[in-house]
């Protein structure tokens, strides 16, 4: 009775990390200030040179500024936000989501189980509600060559949400849009790692947390709907990040067994995907790829010292890219 009664009274911050974005917090900052009565809400500011601090402080009084000196990206910038935040559980939110009525009550429930460090809610595109967005889904999982994907999103294809994934489960990694985790836990993996700058970062948090016995959840009774595509859309920064930081997560998470062939076979398989981008996205994005690789050698005796206490259940389905593009292997439940 008395852990249930402790249980109740976890403290919830709703934190959305900012950088220029003065229209999507007109757009989507409403939502959060209206359905999220029993938390407190903050906007990280990464130094922003537009008036988007000036926009929250003069329409949204209730919520609590803090602002970085430079824009240290997702990852330094919720690193060094955070620390001025007091609260046992973080909801780290995109500036570009729109939250739903009674969108925290699932995770209240959630974290009554002390096992589970993080977790997410069901993610909807903003512009198609019936469908799954990207970044997130229904929650996240990898292969055996350590290629991300989701249910109701692998790769390109896009599922309709029709209750498919009405459930609550374990998986793997939680989306960045979207992530509730424990401060605690949190602070105990040290945050994401600064050098990622974006992209990639909350799988390696949800690695990590996984590899100390911790586990990673989702649930469908909580929606929010994601805008997606706000920064960086379609750009070699982001086919560089994607790619360098994926590498990163690989060398420090991978169990030992695993390391040499899985990280070799990434190489060879991210020059060839560097042709296929050359020819349908620009000579940039090749360019990308092959400076993401110089990036990773240049750091990789540092990442490779991170390594600790690696587990061996990394992935559920075999090499999905060959399943998706060769065999047509579109969905989920159509993996092998």
């Amino acid at each position: 009775m008395e852990v249930q009664k402790r249980n109740r009274l976890l403290k919830t911050a709703v934190v959305i990390l900012n950088w220029n974005g003065i229209e999507l917090l007109k757009k989507f900052l409403p939502s959060v200030t209206e359905n999220s009565p029993q938390a407190d809400i903050y906007i990280v500011d990464n130094a922003s040179t537009d008036d988007s601090v000036i926009f929250v402080k003069s329409n949204f009084p209730e919520v609590k500024i803090i602002q970085n000196s430079e824009n240290l990206g997702y990852a330094g910038g919720y690193n060094e936000g955070l620390k001025s935040i007091d609260a046992d559980i973080y909801c780290l939110l995109n500036s570009d989501v729109e939250v739903t009525k009674n969108w925290l009550s699932a995770f209240e429930n959630i974290f009554k189980n002390p096992e589970i460090a993080a977790a997410q809610p069901k993610i909807l595109d903003f512009n198609h509600k019936n469908k799954f967005e990207y970044a997130g889904a229904a929650g996240g999982f990898l292969d055996n060559f350590g290629y991300p994907y989701c249910r109701g999103r692998v790769f390109w294809t896009l599922e309709e949400d029709q209750g498919q994934y009405d459930d609550e489960i374990e998986i793997f990694w939680a989306s960045g849009a979207c992530l509730f985790i424990r401060s605690k836990d949190f602070w105990e993996m040290q945050g994401f790692e600064n050098a990622f700058f974006a992209h990639m970062e909350e799988i390696d948090l949800c690695w990590r947390l996984r590899n100390k016995g911790k586990k990673v959840y989702y649930s469908s009774k909580s929606t929010v709907y994601h805008l997606g595509g706000a920064t960086l859309h379609n750009s070699p920064q982001k086919t560089y990040l994607n790619f360098r930081n994926s590498l990163w997560m690989l060398l420090r998470n991978l169990p030992a067994y695993k390391l040499f062939p899985v990280i070799f076979t990434r190489l060879v398989l991210d020059g060839i995907t560097a042709i296929v981008f050359w020819r349908y996205h620009g000579f940039g994005h090749l360019v990308a790829i092959f400076n993401s690789h110089m990036s990773f050698y240049s750091r990789a005796r540092h990442f490779f010292n991170q390594r600790n206490g690696t587990t061996k259940d990394f992935w559920k389905h075999r090499f999905v890219p060959w399943q998706y593009f060769i065999l047509g292997r579109k969905k989920i439940d159509e993996l092998k």
